[in-house]
Order: structure tokens, then C-alpha cells, then sequence
């Protein structure tokens, strides 16, 4: 029992996207004020996410997708690298006295922490750059550049009703891209894509066409370990999974807008040490 609670407790780190569970700058995803210990000080925190934007800018994105490793490397599967993606916006931002700055703004998909909203559900939350980072418990981010013809597609989608009405709160750590019974962080952002490459806002039809031209990541787990998940984790609900656990990750990701053209680029950027 002892092995199976902690492979089940590996396979939800993976794939958590539990973003209120993570130190922000500010109370926006936990009323309750919860964190948890940060891999970056808030200055080294501040001084990767203005690396990031700079390294953004200077390859003209307007919009990129950015994921981070809320855990260490040695509790994630192999395979896979970060546990939550987001998309960060070049535009606009008032600031709290009314005025205006241009910046990366972070569109996420966060999973609730059990006191400002319940765990297995999910809200659409904006923030920025230094909230995204300092809940990394990593020195790198894995960046996916989509092209620019996707990059504007996005941005209209984003400032649409599309955006919204594509999430479902529902929440899984491993919900399965194929059905519309959950979503996570990940699926979310593989739907916006979806919708975006393939200009419709229809929830069938963003399902049809993924189930042609998209392959998800595999999670190993046993049929014990899927039938005590939701106890150990009720995170961790698996019955939208009639076969094999599958879910989308940075790395399927990558590889699908790959293949189908709707990706500029994609790499890993590494903070500097200090000193």
C-alpha cells in the first residue's frame, strides 16, 4: 500500500497544475494566503521572469506558451519536464494607480487549493511573469513560440468569449485531452490551440480533430492505483480514462504543433546563476 501511495503521489507532481497550491506575489490564487517553499528568492525570482521577457521580446513575441516545473525533476516521470503551461501576452497593462505599461501579462488555468475554492475545480486566472516564476521549483522554463500567423490567432482568441467559454471547470491533474468530462492546465492550452489552428469554437469538433492529429502522453498506473487515486488526491479523478492514462504535457505539445506547422520554435531557457 505504502509503494502505490507513492507512485499515485509521483503521478499527480507530474502533472499538477494546481497553481494555488504555489507562492505568488500576491493573495490573487489563495484567499487563504497559503504558499509553499519557492526554488527562487523573490529578487532571483524577479530577475528570471525579466529574462524571460526580454528573451520573448527579442524574438517578437506577442504570444507565447511558458511552462514551468512546480517540482523537482526527481518526482516527475521520465518524460516529462514541467507540471504547469501558460499563455504570456504582450500587451497593455493599467497598473493600480491608472496607468499604463506595456508587459507580458500570464493567462492561467489554476486548480483550487481547497479553502478559496475546491480542489477538483478550476478558474481562469490572469496574473504575471514574477507570480508564474516564483513558484518554479526549477532554474529553467520550457517556451513554445507559435508563428506568428497562430500568435495573432490566439491574441483575437484570448480577447474573445471563445476563451472562457473553452474551459471547463472540472479539474484532473491527468485529464484526458480526448474527453470533455475535465481539464487541466495543459489541456486547456492544447484546446485554445486547437481552436485557434483550426478557427472554430465548437467543443466536438476541437475533440474530433484531436483524436486525428494529436498524441498524448502515456501515465503508468495500475488498476489499483487508479481506483485509490481519487482518495489519496481528489485531484486525482481518472474516470474520464477508459484505457491507458493520457494527457497532454510541454513535450506532446511541442510535438503536435510541430507537426501540423503551428510552431516558430521551441526550447528551454535556463536562469543564470548569480554571481
Amino acid at each position: 500500500m505504502a509503494a502505490t501511495s507513492r507512485r499515485l503521489a509521483l503521478v499527480a507532481l507530474a502533472v499538477a497544475c494546481a497553481g494555488a497550491l504555489a507562492p505568488t506575489a500576491a493573495t490573487a490564487l489563495d484567499s487563504s494566503g497559503q504558499t509553499v517553499a519557492s526554488h527562487f528568492t523573490t529578487e532571483q525570482a524577479a530577475v528570471f521572469s525579466k529574462a524571460i521577457e526580454a528573451d520573448l521580446g527579442a524574438r517578437g513575441a506577442r504570444v507565447a506558451l511558458v511552462f514551468r516545473a512546480g517540482r523537482s525533476r526527481a518526482n516527475m516521470p521520465k518524460g516529462i519536464a514541467y507540471t504547469h503551461g501558460a499563455l504570456w501576452i504582450y500587451r497593455e497593462i493599467r497598473t493600480a494607480d491608472g496607468g499604463v505599461v506595456h508587459g507580458y501579462a500570464v493567462y492561467n488555468l489554476y486548480g483550487g487549493d481547497g479553502k478559496a475554492w475546491p480542489v477538483s475545480q478550476s478558474r481562469l486566472v490572469q496574473d504575471y511573469p514574477l507570480d508564474f516564476v516564483r513558484a518554479s521549483s526549477v532554474d529553467d522554463v520550457g517556451v513554445i513560440l507559435p508563428s506568428p500567423e497562430m500568435q495573432r490567432r490566439l491574441l483575437s482568441l484570448v480577447d474573445s468569449p471563445t476563451y472562457a467559454a473553452l474551459h471547463n471547470p472540472s479539474y484532473t491533474l491527468v485529464a484526458n485531452p480526448f474527453s470533455a468530462r475535465h481539464q487541466n492546465c495543459t489541456n486547456f492550452l492544447l484546446d485554445l490551440i486547437a481552436a485557434a489552428a483550426w478557427e472554430t469554437s465548437d467543443p466536438a469538433q476541437i475533440r474530433a480533430n484531436l483524436e486525428a492529429h494529436f498524441t498524448p502522453a502515456l501515465i503508468k498506473a495500475g488498476p489499483l492505483e487508479r481506483w485509490l487515486g481519487p482518495a489519496i488526491d481528489p485531484r486525482l479523478q481518472t474516470d474520464d480514462q477508459p484505457g491507458p492514462i493520457r494527457t497532454a504535457t510541454y513535450e506532446s505539445l511541442a510535438a503536435f504543433m510541430k507537426a501540423n506547422g503551428l510552431i516558430a520554435d521551441a526550447y528551454v531557457l535556463r536562469a543564470r546563476p548569480a554571481g
